[in-house]
């Protein structure tokens, strides 16, 4: 199939079958746009809705998010996860208001010189907002052209991910096209999107829905189960951590954690090495406590290893002065929680420890 048919074709189904009701769809407005693709990076549409329209009602444009308290910012993102986006999100707004006078570049090649818009996130924009022919390339659709093109390379190969660049780009609708038709870069960014989200799906993929399907290799050679294949992957390291849980008079210890690394910016329980005992990290940042007892243990995952997380409950007397520092920590009632941003495992522990009635007033 020629890049001519190929773009109509997916143009032709995205305006007929494809997704028109997002929250962020029949907006030209290039904050939204962008707002909604860094949110939907590794991160389900279903997910991404109440998050949007929650950030949204807090940081209306441009200018209010650039202004915002950092704190502020993480504290609407948390429970989205991959929290360096939204520092990111935050520098990219006070990079639109000092280097471009508050306005949005419309090339993609400018847009992708602001902090954390990749080259795929940046075509997205240009071409939703401003109908500029510029390919996109997320997971969804390195899963389309690889099974429609047969590429079996290992998909997170520097040569692998050329190639497909290259045949995002050529697959472009034409200039022509687009001068005829100004919504065109639109529909054949969404349609791929869309298809690979809702037809070319990474099990069961329906092709007999696929406006595709004609020319699709995979499906022609039977291999759509095993394409593209699946990445290399390395044996996941593990790393364990004790946490306290510090109750006094219907208070939690929370400690806010430093802006860069993992849950960056965000309220998070006092952390210590799991090879210290929970008395010894007590006595290090100063914590008097009544009682301490283990409670069990879990793990969370992140994209590069396993962190289990070994919680301990502490009925504390008091936070002495002369404790571990520098750190940031605070008394935070149980009943005020709610607005302070933090990692989704530690919302959801404490509020485990809420319902089992282990707070006392």
């Amino acid at each position: 199939m020629d890049a001519m048919k190929f773009a109509s074709r997916i143009i032709a189904w995205q305006r007929t079958h494809g997704r028109h009701q997002l929250p962020w769809q029949q907006t030209r407005d290039p904050y939204r746009v962008w707002l909604s693709e860094i949110m939907l990076q590794q991160t389900q549409v279903s997910a991404v809705i109440p998050y949007y329209e929650k950030f949204l009602a807090r940081f209306p444009d441009v200018a209010t998010l650039a202004n915002a308290p950092a704190g502020d910012v993480m504290a609407h993102w948390a429970g989205l996860g991959y929290y360096a986006r939204a520092r990111n999100l935050h520098a990219c707004a006070q990079s639109v208001m000092r280097d471009w006078h508050g306005q949005f570049p419309s090339r993609a090649e400018d847009l992708e010189s602001l902090p954390g818009i990749g080259r795929s996130t940046a075509g997205a924009i240009a071409a939703f907002c401003a109908g500029i022919r510029a390919p996109i390339l997320d997971g969804n659709v390195r899963r389309v052209l690889s099974r429609h093109f047969a590429i079996d390379g290992d998909p997170t190969s520097a040569g692998t991910i050329a190639r497909l660049w290259e045949l995002a780009q050529s697959l472009l609708p034409s200039q022509a096209a687009c001068r005829r038709d100004p919504n065109a870069m639109a529909s054949y960014t969404q349609g791929l999107m869309d298809l690979g989200a809702c037809v070319c799906t990474r099990s069961a993929p329906n092709c007999i829905a696929c406006p595709l399907a004609g020319s699709c290799i995979a499906r022609a050679d039977n291999r759509t189960h095993e394409l593209p294949p699946p990445r290399a992957r390395r044996a996941q390291p593990e790393r364990e951590v004790g946490v306290l849980i510090a109750i006094h008079r219907g208070m939690f210890l929370l400690e806010r954690r430093a802006p860069k690394g993992i849950w960056g910016g965000l309220w998070s329980l006092p952390e210590f090495e799991a090879e210290l005992d929970a008395p010894t990290a007590c006595d290090e940042i100063g914590l008097v406590a009544a009682s301490i007892q283990p409670m069990a243990s879990f793990s969370h995952t992140f994209t590069h290893f396993r962190l289990i997380i070994h919680p301990w409950l502490v009925h504390a007397q008091s936070l002495a002065a002369g404790g571990a520092q520098p750190v940031h920590r605070e008394w935070i009632d149980a009943n005020a929680l709610d607005r302070a941003g933090m990692p989704a495992p530690v919302r959801k522990l404490l509020s485990e420890v809420i319902a089992a009635g282990l707070v006392e007033p």
